[in-house]
C-alpha cells in the first residue's frame, strides 16, 4: 500500500524535470555560414549526384555555397 504513493510521488516530481535540449553535434558547414554571413539566405537542392546547397545572395546571384566560399578564399 505504501507503494503506491511513492509511485504516484515520483510520477509527479518527474513531470517537473526539464527535458534537456539535444547539443549539435559536429561543426557547421563553413561554406554554409559563410553564404548567411554574406546575407544570403541557403536553399538544398536535390540533383542526382547527392543535394547540393545554393546561396541566394541579396544582390539576386543564385552561387553553389562552395563556389561561393571558394572564391572568397582565393
Amino acid at each position: 500500500m505504501k507503494r503506491i504513493p511513492a509511485l504516484a510521488a515520483m510520477l509527479v516530481l518527474s513531470g517537473c524535470t526539464s527535458a534537456e535540449k539535444p547539443k549539435p553535434i559536429g561543426m557547421p558547414n563553413p561554406a554554409s555560414t559563410y553564404c548567411v554571413k554574406q546575407g544570403g539566405t541557403l536553399e538544398i537542392r536535390t540533383e542526382p549526384g547527392g543535394q547540393v546547397g545554393y546561396c541566394h545572395l541579396p544582390d539576386g546571384r543564385v552561387v553553389e555555397e562552395w563556389t561561393l566560399f571558394r572564391s572568397a578564399r582565393r
